[in-house]
């Protein structure tokens, strides 16, 4: 789940600085293997030293904890603007959540695969894309517009594109369907161009951010309002409302569409309707419904992303240090003033610390007599995602169909919801659009059932055991049934040259991630992100975790917005100047 874009509030900004010193970050390093302890290696073009002591002095102007993309973006940013800058990462590859390896001569995404908005420049790009561009990286990708579809009313070839999909509408739900499609369409497009004007690049964490923002894209916004008029206009003060709302106000009642909705929902946020900004979901209806849109996937994979936004850091200073284990943040004098790694070294931060870690992994880096109790309760009440359950697999490509797409998608019992266990199933076959992923006459393959796979089965169990095993067993059964209605006949599980199964354990251990979640289970109307600040000066946040939320533009849109608050406004305009937004 990576595609979208967010659109940034002027509510969720402010900055404590310390009285000697400048902002910060830190963030949690993410480590990912394989559940059956294989050790995975790069398959990107850069090249990184795999050693314990990290290059350069044992201080940086800004410490980053984690190489996850909001820890990359934030770093790649903040080397960009002068800064010295220091990213540490546990694991012995970078990307976090993101990062590719290598198994076999098979290449595997770990995390996100269904990317759009790449090649996009300029105020509506992808959050990712403006930073790439501000590093001066590019990203090859593949683009297609097409995704395969399995529902309990049929399967079918879904078009991205303003027409295509009334014909699976006519085919798969109703003449009712179809009138509704169009007038969602109608109410949420014009929409797109208020959603679209204020570039997340543009926002900052203190008043700077007037200057950035407010009265740097006033024209943009101002023209858009007129163009849609006054009913367009007061229709966009719903945009940071649940989507929910508009589609009741709309009175849309079909099935069909309510589910379908629901479920372009939940493969932009990990949530239905009720829970995402209508914002967020304005900007994917526009990047998917208007003529001329397609999906990307980036050539050699998504550690390809992780390689450029790497490569872009080191070519303005930057440094990344592997097998870095952060154990905790320093606090002087009420400040975070570094961080002390397993090994026991100390280092320091001269201006900030930036945690990447989600909300629950920082305060566990925290000594607890610096923590706020209100700041510990507001995080710990905080309802999360559920985890992941992943199954990764490398075959022959003989007996499987030629014209095999890249993205399928299974949904088993529409009357469940898209959220629940074991009912939504993602498939990414990446080898049809970049070969390179798989030796030659085969097939890389990704499935996984995000965000809803319950941690609490699976707490406590001792990997090694019977039951752990069994229950993989049990749990992945699902994944392996829609792989098999996906691939046809010709595949054959027993013949996989590799097949591994990653449980919520595997989330929690290897991602490092609090109970192996997706990240803060935030609605939206209802309660909103923490942000980017601490009650701890000098200590500040990126990530999932913060806003704008969960989904790759999100992350990198926030690792951008917590760069933009460590530098000032003069170094921040002239960063959007030299990218054209």
């Amino acid at each position: 789940m990576a595609l979208g874009r967010v659109f940034p509030t002027f509510t969720q900004f402010h900055l404590t600085l310390c009285p000697s010193l400048q902002s910060s970050t830190v963030r949690k390093t993410f480590l990912a293997r394989s559940s059956n302890g294989q050790g995975h290696s790069s398959n990107g073009s850069v090249s990184v030293q795999k050693k314990k002591t990290f290059p350069g002095k044992p201080e940086a102007d800004v410490v980053i904890i984690g190489s996850g993309i909001a820890g990359l973006c934030c770093a790649g940013l903040l080397a960009r603007y002068g800064q010295n800058v220091l990213v540490l990462e546990s694991h012995d590859l970078p990307g976090g959540a993101a990062h590719s390896f290598e198994i076999k001569d098979y290449k595997f995404d770990s995390g996100p695969s269904l990317f759009s908005g790449f090649q996009s420049r300029g105020p509506q790009a992808n959050p990712l894309a403006q930073v790439l561009d501000a590093l001066g990286e590019s990203l090859p990708c593949a683009k297609y517009d097409s995704w395969k579809v399995y529902i309990p009313e049929g399967e079918f070839l879904s078009r991205i594109g303003p027409t295509e999909f009334f014909k699976d509408l006519e085919k798969y739900a109703s003449p009712d369907a179809v009138r509704e499609w169009q007038k969602l369409l109608d109410a949420v497009l014009p929409l797109s161009a208020a959603a679209m004007a204020l570039p997340p690049l543009s926002i900052r964490g203190d008043f700077g951010v007037l200057s950035t923002a407010a009265v740097r894209y006033a024209p943009s916004l101002l023209k858009s309002f007129a163009q849609m008029g006054p009913q367009g206009a007061l229709g966009a003060t719903k945009l940071l409302r649940p989507f929910s709302e508009i589609i009741d106000s709309l009175e849309l009642k079909d099935p069909f569409i309510r589910n379908w909705v629901d479920l372009l929902s939940f493969l932009l946020a990990g949530v239905k309707t009720n829970g995402i900004l209508s914002a967020e979901m304005v900007y994917m209806f526009a990047e998917w419904y208007k003529p001329g849109c397609c999906l990307e996937y980036p050539l050699h994979g998504s550690g390809a992303i992780v390689d450029a936004l790497v490569h872009g850091m080191k070519k303005f200073g930057g440094r990344l240090s592997l097998g870095s284990h952060v154990e905790k943040i320093v606090i002087e004098n009420g400040c975070a003033t570094g961080v002390k790694l397993r090994s026991g070294q100390l280092v320091r931060a001269k201006k900030a610390v930036v945690s990447n870690a989600s909300m629950w992994d920082t305060l566990k880096l925290l000594p607890k007599e610096v923590v706020p109790k209100s700041y510990v309760d507001r995080i710990n009440m905080t309802q999360q995602c559920e985890s992941f359950m992943h199954l990764h697999l490398g075959f022959a490509s003989e007996g499987i169909s030629e014209d095999l797409g890249i993205h399928h998608i299974v949904v088993n019992d529409w009357e469940r919801g898209v959220d629940a266990d074991q009912n939504v199933v993602l498939i990414s076959v990446p080898s049809v659009l970049s070969p390179d992923l798989a030796p030659p006459g085969k097939h890389v393959l990704h499935a996984y059932m995000p965000g809803t796979e319950p941690f609490g089965q699976w707490e406590g169990l001792d990997r090694r055991s019977t039951e752990y095993k069994n229950l993989k067993a049990e749990r992945s059964e699902v994944m392996w049934r829609a792989v098999e209605r996906v691939l046809g006949a010709g595949f054959s599980r027993e013949k996989c040259e590799v097949k591994l199964v990653g449980t919520p354990l595997t989330h929690q251990r290897f991602l490092r991630r609090h109970r192996g979640t997706y990240g803060p289970a935030i609605q939206a109307g209802k309660d909103s992100f923490p942000g980017h600040s601490t009650p701890i000066p000098q200590l500040y946040c990126c990530g999932d975790s913060t806003f704008p939320g969960i989904g790759v533009p999100a992350v990198a849109a926030s690792g951008a917005i917590v760069a933009n608050s460590l530098v000032s406004v003069s170094q921040h305009s002239q960063l959007l100047d030299a990218i054209g937004i």
